[in-house]
């Protein structure tokens, strides 16, 4: 019987091994499934959109599929819920978004979003919420040479505190001024949509939502969604660092920055192994 059940053995870690290959090539197939998706979404688009109006209604169709799910909205609404009257960024414009506008009674809430078309189709009902159009023109397939870039340079260090005079390339330093003046207490990151390589990435918005943070010399939440993308998750965990998240809900991440301007690096660790 014991013979027996050895000469059994090896066929079944055989079995289990091609169990564990396949497993193994269906999430290959289905993760280039969807990034093939996306990026045949982007080439159509291109190719069959006959007006700069048309093309936007289309990103904004696409944008939507990407909003967040009710339990990341209850972690957000409860976030400025806790800090309102607060000063609250958000890179990105959803109509769900001004839900927390509507939270923040008494504070100040801008929005940044890169869309012309959905920036006019929505509107703010208050003089506290103001919606800023601008551009962002770094495309996601720059994200490890700019990642690269950052470590490399002293410019990209946290304690520069002149953000809109840096010369580190993830800077955005053309934002309206409204941004830099003001001491941030929640910064949403959801925006540019970076949903496909030539499409504008979110590696600038969430460094500079970094700075922003510590240059704040108070208490910062910094909440960036979508955080099972790769450059979502690299660079957040670069920028604003695992030891400072205080909270996970699906693709959302909430970090917790204080003001260090005097600090050299951005993490405990002075490097993020990116896999």
């Amino acid at each position: 019987m014991k013979f027996y059940g050895r000469k059994l053995l090896p066929a079944l870690i055989f079995i289990l091994s091609c169990f564990s290959v396949l497993r193994l090539l269906k999430l290959a197939i289905t993760y280039s499934d969807s990034w093939s998706r996306a990026a045949a979404l982007s080439s159509s688009l291109r190719r069959n959109c006959s007006s700069p109006s048309e093309c936007s209604k289309i990103r904004l169709n696409a944008a939507n599929a990407t909003l967040l799910a009710p339990k990341e909205f209850m972690l957000v609404s409860n976030l400025i819920t806790h800090k309102a009257p607060c000063n609250l960024l958000v890179f990105g414009l959803q109509s769900q978004y001004l839900d927390l506008s509507l939270i923040n009674v008494g504070g100040i809430t801008l929005f940044l979003d890169d869309d012309r078309y959905k920036i006019s189709k929505i509107k703010s009902d208050s003089n506290r919420t103001q919606i800023y159009k601008v551009k962002y023109q770094v495309p996601c397939k720059k994200a490890y040479k700019l990642l690269k870039h950052a470590r490399g340079n002293p410019a990209c260090s946290p304690s520069i505190n002149l953000l809109q005079q840096s010369s580190c390339e993830l800077a955005l330093r053309n934002l309206p001024k409204q941004v830099y003046k003001l001491k941030w207490d929640v910064i949403v990151v959801d925006g540019p949509i970076g949903d496909t390589p030539e499409a504008p990435g979110r590696m600038s918005t969430i460094y500079t939502a970094s700075m922003l943070a510590r240059a704040a010399g108070n208490t910062t939440d910094v909440v960036v969604h979508d955080v099972h993308r790769t450059i979502e998750k690299w660079f957040s965990w670069e920028f604003l660092c695992e030891e400072n998240m205080v909270a996970a809900k699906g693709k959302l991440w909430n970090f917790r920055i204080s003001g260090e301007s005097n600090s050299t690096s951005f993490c405990s660790s002075r490097t993020v192994h990116v896999e």
